[in-house]
């Protein structure tokens, strides 16, 4: 056998290698070993029908909030977050990005409880306050805001820290700013802003066209807050300035941060996100954000093209946070790899405020693999019919299985 697992008969949608046709998908030892439009059967040792499905990288989720075993109540360094496993695989994602859920302070642990354990891909950006996400009245600390220990920090781990985050600060000095800023530049890694309020001393603009630098990214694009169209509905131009100056601008969906009066003339008049990314935790789970595939049905219903969403879940945001090795099909890459369904369907879908809108399909994932090993099978592909298993399949020992008498 060529091949330990081969893919077959699925759609590809790979926008690394501009590849969205039909073709097979052929992993040996973990890694994609072959994309073509037709690998015989035979040459694998495991042949997984795709007939129907997208296949894809598996996605990259780069604003999630993963501490969850600090067991500090109501926090989203705490009970607010999720263990990656138990919500990764299930929604297509083999990648997860914390946000910032720890600082300085904590980061030894967080990466001790959380990084160093469970399957999927994670990585996180360090938060310039050193006690993190874990109170808000803390997250205002500027004493805490220690540009030194971060950077310390940013080096000591930095296999696994991306960036930079700031969020929630709500004074009217850019300090949480110009300090996270300043902590990412001297780690030669990007920041990333969640902008917190939004005071007329510093207002949002002059963020993202003067004081973040190329690669820098600005999370929860399309919050309420920040400024989109004109009186004419048209897109305001500081947009544009700041996406020429290489800033990112990233979704994080969360629980708030999602307007369609924001989102819809955004995508209609041409200016598409560089990364579509959830703000997962568990108040917005189990609401209006849902999961990642549920984000990318709501671009799908405002007219994003699937090869655009795919693009911004997979390669944009593993070039984001400095994983070029990340987010495409190439041979030799690591076998992540996603299979989503579309549903055809009258569906609803809402925005943070309850706002509605219809939408004809909706994105589900039905397989996920890690390292070339399955991790999530929604629709049992993987599976053999029961009546082909051997007669005993499930005892653990045929031979000790003991029988009743046959007067029982």
């Amino acid at each position: 056998m060529n091949y330990d697992l081969l893919l077959k008969g699925g759609h590809v949608i790979d926008p690394k290698n501009s590849v969205d046709e039909a073709r097979d998908v052929a992993i040996s030892k973990g890694k994609i070993a072959a994309v073509d439009a037709a690998i015989p059967v035979d040459q694998a040792a495991q042949v997984i029908d795709m007939t129907g499905l997208y296949v894809m990288p598996g996605l990259v989720d780069i604003h999630t909030h993963m501490f969850a075993s600090s067991g500090i109540r109501n926090s989203w360094a705490g009970d607010k977050s999720i263990l990656p496993d138990g919500f990764s695989f299930r929604s297509g994602v083999t990648t997860m990005v914390d946000t910032g859920s720890a600082g300085w302070r904590y980061f030894e642990d967080f990466r001790y409880r959380v990084i160093d354990r469970f399957d999927t891909r994670k990585f996180a950006f360090l938060n310039i306050v050193g006690a993190g996400m874990v109170a808000n009245d803390l997250e205002q600390n500027q004493a805490d805001m220690d540009v030194d220990r971060a950077v310390a920090m940013g080096k000591e781990h930095s296999d696994v820290i991306v960036g930079m985050k700031t969020a929630h600060y709500c004074g009217t000095e850019w300090i949480s700013v110009d300090r996270m800023l300043e902590a990412g530049r001297q780690l030669g890694k990007p920041s990333m802003v969640d902008f917190g309020l939004f005071p007329k001393e510093r207002p949002y603009y002059e963020l993202v066209t003067e004081r973040m630098s190329p690669g820098d990214i600005t999370t929860h694009m399309y919050l309420g807050d920040v400024p989109w169209i004109d009186d004419d509905g048209k897109l305001l131009s500081y947009l544009h300035k700041a996406r020429e100056r290489g800033i990112i601008f990233d979704v994080g969906h969360g629980g708030g941060s999602f307007c369609w009066r924001n989102a819809i003339p955004s995508i209609e008049q041409g200016f598409y996100p560089d990364s579509i990314s959830t703000d997962l935790h568990t108040s917005c789970m189990n609401d209006e954000m849902q999961d990642m595939t549920n984000v990318m049905s709501k671009f799908l219903a405002i007219g994003l093209p699937l090869q655009e969403i795919v693009k911004e879940s997979t390669i944009n945001p593993a070039n984001e946070i400095g994983h070029p090795e990340l987010g495409h099909l190439s041979v030799g890459a690591v076998a992540d790899v996603t299979a989503l369904s579309v549903y055809e369907g009258d569906f609803q879908l809402l925005d943070v405020h309850g706002g509605r809108l219809p939408a004809k399909q909706r994105l589900r994932c039905e397989l996920t693999l890690l390292d070339g090993e399955v991790m999530w099978d929604w629709n049992g592909r993987t599976g053999v019919d029961w009546q082909e298993l051997p007669k005993l399949y499930g005892v653990r020992n045929p031979e000790g299985l003991i029988m009743p008498p046959e007067s029982a």
